[in-house]
């Protein structure tokens, strides 16, 4: 009687292993897949083939692509989506769709939905974004952002692990020696006039252009924007400002102010012996930052406390006196006694 209990009991637990082993099994695939599609996002951002830009999100540095680029780029690149596996077969809206449900992208769009004055169309690529309310794929004036991080190369983790020496070195600067200090200090002031020097002749070869021509063209990239990367940076590339031509009026106008603004700085100038005052301060100022040293420090301490001490040695009483004072009392009467009067002398 036990015999047949037992392998119907045996017979009953054989469903929910099979059931168990297809939940498993179901979870892996999902896992699997999760991974899959997490690999094909960072392929497929690291490919620069894709164009993407850099924006500002809710205060946050996000780079983004656009809706109507990426069925382009699947296209053009099927490899990529070999990593895909059995759902390479998926268009690009089930792919971006999918990509949303995993929330590894996110949908975006333009802050500034008006054409600015003076402009023909919106820009091509915004730099301020917000979240869309409509989470799906579209190619109509749609952006995609990414939401996870990018993988570091080697050299930015190397870079994460000299910061904190970068800081310190700044902090005992100071203690440098002398020839150490001229190299910090002239390499400095190098960079910070290279970086005046371009914003000044971006700025003049525009308002040159502007003026003369009617056209807004800038020579090199704008150090100040945030959304502009380092490449973006180190190309000297022309760049020409969408929108309608300005008006002779205003072009008259801003000719007429930037002359004004020239005479006013001209007038107001210092003369040369202001200029001198100024460049001696500025000089005496950064010598002494320069020769600047501890054992300077500490022997500036010693030579203050120096008068302390022989001063406290001078007041200590010997025999119920004052040394100090009854030596000098003594040099004195001394030197009293010795002396012959002047009348006594001239009597003689």
């Amino acid at each position: 009687m036990t015999k047949p209990v037992a392998e119907k009991r045996r017979v009953r637990r054989a469903p929910s292993n099979t059931v168990r082993d297809l939940a498993d099994s179901v979870s892996k695939q999902s896992a699997e897949k999760k991974d899959v599609y997490q690999i094909f996002a960072e392929k497929v951002r690291d490919n620069k083939q894709l164009k993407s830009r850099w924006a500002i999100m809710q205060e946050t540095r996000v780079e983004y692509f656009r809706g109507k680029e990426f069925p382009v780029f699947l296209r053009d690149h099927q490899e990529v989506k070999e990593i895909l596996g059995l759902d390479k077969e998926l268009d690009a809206e089930e792919i971006i769709n999918t990509l949303l449900r995993k929330n590894l992208i996110v949908r975006c769009d333009r802050v500034l939905k008006t054409v600015r004055p003076g402009k023909k169309k919106l820009s091509s690529w915004p730099a301020h974004l917000e979240i869309h309310n409509e989470q799906v794929f579209s190619k109509e004036d749609a952006f995609f952002a990414w939401t996870f991080m990018k993988r570091r190369a080697l050299w930015q983790t190397i870079l994460s692990f000299l910061w904190p020496l970068v800081a310190l070195a700044m902090c005992l600067f100071p203690v440098y020696p002398y020839q150490v200090k001229i190299v910090v200090l002239y390499s400095c002031a190098g960079a910070l006039l290279f970086i005046v020097a371009m914003l000044s002749i971006r700025a003049a070869i525009f308002g040159v252009i502007y003026v003369l021509l009617g056209k807004r063209i800038w020579i090199f990239p704008n150090i100040n924007a945030e959304e502009t990367t380092f490449r973006e940076l180190i190309r000297f590339c022309p760049k020409n400002s969408e929108g309608e031509p300005p008006k002779w009026t205003s072009r008259l106008f801003y000719a007429l102010l930037s002359v004004l603004v020239i005479l006013l700085l001209r007038h107001h100038a210092p003369d040369e012996a202001a200029r001198a005052r100024y460049q001696s301060k500025v000089s005496n100022i950064i010598d002494e930052m320069l020769e600047w040293s501890p054992k300077l420090a500490l022997s500036g301490m010693l030579e203050k406390q120096q008068p302390v001490f022989n001063a406290t040695e001078k007041s200590h009483p010997v025999g119920g006196n004052w040394s100090g004072d009854s030596k000098g009392a003594a040099d004195l009467s001394d030197g009293t006694e010795d002396e012959v009067p002047v009348t006594d002398v001239i009597d003689t």
